[in-house]
């Protein structure tokens, strides 16, 4: 990536005056996007390599469990309830680790250009929440691949597949815009990467992508209970796997996942401008 890849006057100069506001403030949010979906393109490697972690969770952790009988799914083969929690953590790997890319572009002094375009803060940190959701749904359509082929009863109604689409999006958002706090409060890229080793297995062990929560002491409960991860997983096991249920309602998980995507955008947006300090 070079510092030609972004100009700051394309951020509002594709939209015309007319425009009402929110127009003008969606319209920087997808050319952000389309910015960063352009680093995408010059290096396509980076989904291959990123199918890895899925595939080997799947195939053997996923594989030998299902022959354990250890946990509890509601009747679902382990593998069917495994399938949905791949799906997110590969989702939250990505965007939990997109602060990096922020640090690297404050390096290079896009974020100052960035900072002094017309684009608002908010429009900044969602259009790269965007193509961390875009990203995800990438890794969607390998894990699709992968479940499928290993005998995992997919539900391929259209509502179903764009019900998953939306939680991707939504839980790429949430997780890229939390990772964006946490390189605007460390600054270097060598602390966030310890940082986020820290935080993503946490995330993803103190969730129900691996096993119900019923089965949890009460203090790992409480935690899972306030984890955006458990309500991207409940969303996508009922809509992703025939016979997958929901223990929240596909309308709860939608609220705390928006919610929360608001309350860690409004903070990401106030925080940004100290990346460049």
């Amino acid at each position: 990536m070079t510092e030609t890849t972004v100009t700051s006057p394309k951020l509002d100069a594709t939209l015309p005056a007319s425009v009402n506001p929110i127009g003008r403030w969606l319209g920087q949010c997808l050319t952000l996007a389309e910015m960063e979906l352009r680093k995408l393109r010059h290096d396509p490697t980076e989904l291959l390599t990123r199918a890895i972690q899925p595939a080997l969770w799947l195939v053997i952790f996923g594989e030998v469990l299902t022959r354990v009988h250890a946990f509890p799914t509601g009747g679902l083969p382990y593998l069917d309830f495994l399938a949905p929690g791949v799906l997110a953590q590969s989702v939250l790997f990505i965007a939990i680790f997109y602060g990096i890319a922020v640090i690297w572009e404050r390096d290079l002094g896009l974020v100052h250009k960035l900072l002094v375009s017309p684009a608002s803060r908010a429009a900044l940190v969602l259009g790269k929440a965007l193509s961390a959701g875009v990203r995800g749904l990438s890794q969607a359509v390998i894990v699709y691949l992968l479940a499928w082929l290993l005998g995992v009863k997919m539900n391929w109604h259209p509502l179903a597949l764009a019900g998953v689409a939306l939680t991707v999006l939504l839980g790429a958002a949430v997780f890229s815009s939390f990772s964006l706090i946490i390189a605007c409060i460390v600054k270097t890229r060598e602390r966030f990467m310890g940082i986020g080793q820290i935080l993503t297995m946490p995330l993803f062990f103190a969730s129900n992508a691996m096993y119900p929560i019923a089965i949890m002491p009460g203090w790992l409960k409480m935690i899972a209970h306030i984890n955006p991860l458990t309500y991207e997983v409940d969303a996508m096991r009922a809509l992703m796997v025939q016979g997958g249920t929901t223990a929240y309602g596909i309308g709860a998980d939608f609220g705390v996942l928006v919610l929360a995507l608001t309350v860690l955008t409004t903070i990401s947006a106030r925080l940004y401008p100290n990346l460049a300090r």
